[in-house]
C-alpha cells in the first residue's frame, strides 16, 4: 500500500486494534467480578455481569464489520491481511472468555443461598493468572511481539494443572460426601470455565504468531 492507501488502512486498523483493547478490557473486569460475586455470593453483581455481557457481544460484532470492511475497501495484502484476519480470531476469542465470566456468573444465581463447599483457593488463582495472561497477550499483539506470545501460553499449563487438582479434590469430597455433589459441581463450573479462558488466551497468542510470522499452529500442546 502507498500514499493516501497505506494512510487510510492505518487509520482504521488502528480504531480496530483501539476496540479489541476496549474489549479485552471489559472482558477483564468481567472475569474480576465473576469472582468477586462467587467469593461474595453477590446476586446483584452476578445479574451485572450477565447484563454486560450485552455490550461486549455488540463490540465482538463491530470489530468482525470493521474488518470485513477494511478488506473489502483497502483489499490489504501479506502482513496486513494477516493481521486483519487474525483481528477477526482474536475478538471472539476474547468475547467467548465474556461468555466464561457470565457462565460463573449464572452459576452463582443458581447457587443461591448454598453456603460453598470449601473454602476458595485454587479458583482465586486461577483467575489471577487468567487475568494476566489476556492483559500480556494483548501486550504481545499491540507490539506483535512472537516471543512474548510464546511464553504467555506457556503459563496455561499452571492453569490447567489447578483445574486438574480441583477436579480431583471434588470428585473425591463428591464419593466421600454425596450430599455435598450439587454444591462441588458448581465449583467445578466455575473451574472449568476458567480453564477455558486460559485456552482463549492461547489461542490469541497463537495469531500473534501468525501476524508475525506466517506460521499457524497451535502453542503449548
Amino acid at each position: 500500500m502507498a500514499g493516501k492507501t497505506r494512510v487510510a488502512y492505518d487509520q482504521a486498523f488502528n480504531a480496530i486494534k483501539e476496540d479489541i483493547l476496549r474489549l479485552s478490557e471489559l472482558v477483564d473486569r468481567a472475569i474480576g467480578q465473576a469472582l468477586i460475586c462467587l467469593q461474595e455470593r453477590d446476586q446483584g453483581m452476578a445479574h451485572q455481569v450477565i447484563n454486560d455481557d450485552e455490550a461486549i457481544n455488540d463490540l465482538r460484532f463491530k470489530v468482525e464489520e470493521d474488518c470485513l470492511k477494511l478488506i473489502a475497501t483497502q483489499q490489504p495484502a501479506a502482513t496486513d491481511l494477516r493481521a486483519v484476519v487474525a483481528a477477526m480470531n482474536i475478538v471472539v476469542d476474547i468475547e467467548r472468555m465474556g461468555d466464561y465470566a457470565a457462565g460463573i456468573a449464572k452459576t452463582v444465581i443458581r447457587m443461591g443461598e448454598e453456603p460453598l463447599l470449601k473454602p476458595l483457593i485454587d479458583i482465586p488463582r486461577m483467575v489471577e493468572i487468567a487475568r494476566q495472561m489476556l492483559r500480556d497477550a494483548i501486550k504481545a499483539y499491540a507490539a506483535r511481539d512472537a516471543s512474548m506470545a510464546k511464553e504467555i501460553a506457556a503459563r496455561d499449563d499452571e492453569i490447567d494443572h489447578l483445574y486438574r487438582a480441583i477436579f480431583d479434590e471434588l470428585v473425591e469430597i463428591m464419593a466421600d460426601q454425596p450430599e455435598g455433589a450439587a454444591r462441588a459441581t458448581y465449583l467445578l463450573w466455575v473451574a472449568h470455565n476458567l480453564e477455558r479462558i486460559g485456552d482463549r488466551v492461547t489461542n490469541i497468542a497463537e495469531r500473534v504468531v501468525f501476524i508475525t510470522t506466517g506460521d499457524m499452529r497451535e502453542l503449548n500442546v
